[in-house]
């Protein structure tokens, strides 16, 4: 729609069935095929893997993981798990190859540049009595995903940005202080601030070495 002013036909036939089609008023079909983006920015943390519904009422649809989230439709596909693919410790399953073929896929389809506005690790990060935080896990994942950038650019996909999450360890909307993404540690936990000191992980020094080298020694 964004890019090319118009429905997809699967989408559009799919309102139709469930009687949920937009009010569309004189004009504005126009006003959304003059407006074009320059690029296309998404998020990728994760793949999920799906398999046929039988449509006997019986099939189970919540996500696997910490998201909580239904998944699929009763007669036409639900969730199912990946049994080549490792997952973390929130049950989101890895798949840096499912990046590739997302970045692939999005810009077959637009011919848009991409940016990759988030893309990281959520992890139970321990404070080591030395005051270091060990987040190998961590740097493992982000190396594997962004040798996948990589070779997404040989396959010709125009990529002009990467933003890891995240910077710093935030408030997660479902796991709260203790699910953490950040480079930095924030030294609190869900009831106690503690000092709230922020403290680098191994992680962080590894992607200012990978900032520096502009990632040329990724998959190396």
């Amino acid at each position: 729609m964004a890019v090319f002013g118009r429905y997809n036909n699967l989408a559009w036939a799919y309102m139709k069935e469930k009687d949920i089609l937009p009010v569309i008023e004189e004009g504005d079909m126009d006003i959304l095929k003059s407006a074009k983006p320059d690029f296309i920015a998404f998020n990728y943390y994760t793949s999920q893997t799906v398999e046929a519904s039988k449509g006997d009422g019986n099939d189970e649809f919540a996500r696997g993981g910490d998201q909580h989230l239904k998944s699929g439709e009763d007669g036409v596909y639900k969730g199912g798990n990946n049994p080549f693919l490792s997952k973390n410790a929130f049950g989101w399953e890895i798949d840096p190859v499912g990046f590739r073929s997302t970045m692939r896929e999005i810009y077959d389809r637009y011919q848009l540049p991409l940016i990759i506005t988030e893309n990281g690790l959520g992890a139970f990060d321990k404070l080591e009595e030395d005051g270091s935080i060990q987040d190998d896990y961590r740097i493992d994942y982000l190396e594997k995903h962004i040798e996948q950038i990589k070779w997404a650019i040989t396959d010709g996909v125009e990529v002009f940005g990467y933003c890891p999450w995240s910077a710093i360890d935030l408030i997660s909307t479902h796991q709260g202080c203790s699910k953490r993404y950040g480079f930095i540690y924030v030294n609190r936990d869900e009831f106690d601030l503690k000092d709230l000191k922020r403290i680098r992980k191994k992680s962080s020094y590894w992607y200012e070495t990978l900032i520096q080298q502009n990632g040329e020694n990724i998959g190396k």
